[in-house]
């Protein structure tokens, strides 16, 4: 069976059809299009002649990753800065090979340029894929023709913020799948192999020691309450991704909690200042005015407590106060981010000085990871230790005790 694919947008079907190709064969599959006569030209180009189509039912929206987007936003500004038109690039990317859906986007931009909207604006209709500061950046490079090179600084931007996730997944996973199998080894062997020793110890028929009786007072507890407390974790789980979906109080509580961990908060904290450093002085570096700029902001930190600063800071701009006291007022930004803002304030330079703050936080963060990754490794190996060395201790203890007497 052959399965096609032609790119295109919101109002794509899914279209069943049947046909022969070049020596004859009869072909069958799925292909999703705009219409019958989309279907036909997509099975042209494969050099199969169409026999039957029918309409089958209504595509799903097309999905596309982080990294596809910030695939496509590369090409583009590659493709635009070769000299070709905008909805001619985008044409050609929505007929570039690959199972993910940016192509699907691509070729309903190409579709509401040819239409006469405003590229900005046809961004907008993807939400899920081009944030409000995504749009608002065209926004201002298609009204200064530097639409090119907006494109390639924000494809830079994305895949610098990736690879800052990428540094600091890998930072925090390691010890905390490591921290997380020494706790299930430990509940394995209280459920099922502390017992076992219990029965050796009641034939003893003397006083056991104080850590070998604690360690069998867990052993009874989990063996009685272990599925309880993994049902009511698992409810609580759910609870809580219940509602950090449909609570922004919700967000804003647990993204403030996350900025207080230790260890961890301060990594997070100058994560979030350098995006959000380097989104303001993205757009004031592309000649939005300040005022303007902090309805992009909404979701440039990736932290619900500092999108809501973003808020507090906009509102207090607009009854006369400076950037940097809105920013102090808003308690989340570290003082080597606001001062450096106060001084640009006075100088005329508050775009260049935030990206500097935004490379230099950057810098700081890998410092960070690096900290954070040599903290963990001796942490790892204490916990371990405390965990599986004294439940070791604790079970033999009993039997170094009885073999001195004897």
């Amino acid at each position: 069976m052959n399965t096609a694919r032609i790119h295109a947008g919101p109002s794509e079907s899914r279209f069943a059809w049947r046909g022969l190709d070049a020596t004859g064969a009869t072909k069958r599959g799925n292909l999703i299009a705009l219409d019958a006569t989309a279907v036909r030209a997509a099975l042209k180009r494969e050099r199969i002649t169409v026999l039957v189509i029918e309409r089958r039912a209504k595509a799903p929206a097309p999905k596309a990753s982080h990294a596809d987007v910030t695939r496509f936003t590369r090409q583009l500004a590659s493709l635009l800065r070769a000299g070709l038109p905008l909805a001619n690039a985008l044409e050609l990317l929505a007929h570039s090979p690959g199972p993910h859906g940016m192509p699907r986007i691509a070729a309903a931009l190409a579709r509401d340029i040819a239409g006469g909207l405003r590229f900005a604006d046809s961004l907008a209709r993807h939400p899920a894929r081009f944030n409000a500061l995504y749009c608002q950046l065209v926004a201002v490079g298609e009204a200064s023709g530097a639409l090119a090179a907006i494109l390639a600084r924000l494809a830079d931007d994305r895949e610098r913020a990736a690879a800052q996730r990428a540094k600091v997944r890998a930072a925090l996973t390691y010890p905390v799948a490591v921290l997380l199998l020494a706790f299930l080894i430990t509940a394995a062997l209280l459920i099922w192999v502390v017992p076992t020793f219990k029965q050796i110890f009641d034939g003893f028929g003397a006083a056991l020691p104080a850590p070998t009786q604690f360690v069998l007072m867990l052993s009874a507890g989990a063996a009685r309450w272990s599925v309880p407390a993994a049902v009511a974790a698992s409810a609580g789980t759910l609870a809580v991704r219940s509602a950090l979906h449909r609570s922004e109080a919700a967000r804003i509580a647990f993204g403030r909690v996350f900025l207080k961990l230790p260890f961890v908060g301060a990594l997070l904290t100058t994560l979030c200042a350098a995006r959000w450093s380097r989104a303001l002085g993205t757009l004031l570096a592309a000649g939005t005015p300040l005022a303007d700029t902090f309805d992009s902001l909404t979701h440039a930190s990736g932290n619900a407590f500092f999108d809501r600063a973003s808020r507090s800071i906009s509102v207090r701009l607009r009854h006369g106060e400076r950037l940097a006291a809105a920013m102090r007022a808003a308690g989340c930004f570290p003082a080597d981010v606001v001062q450096p803002v106060a001084v640009a304030e006075e100088s005329g330079a508050l775009d260049a000085m935030l990206l500097d703050v935004a490379s230099l936080a950057d810098r700081q963060v890998d410092e960070k990871i690096g900290l954070v990754s040599s903290l963990c490794e001796p942490l790892v190996i204490v916990v371990l230790g405390a965990l599986v060395g004294g439940l070791v201790v604790a079970m033999y203890l009993p039997i170094i005790q009885l073999g001195n007497v004897v």
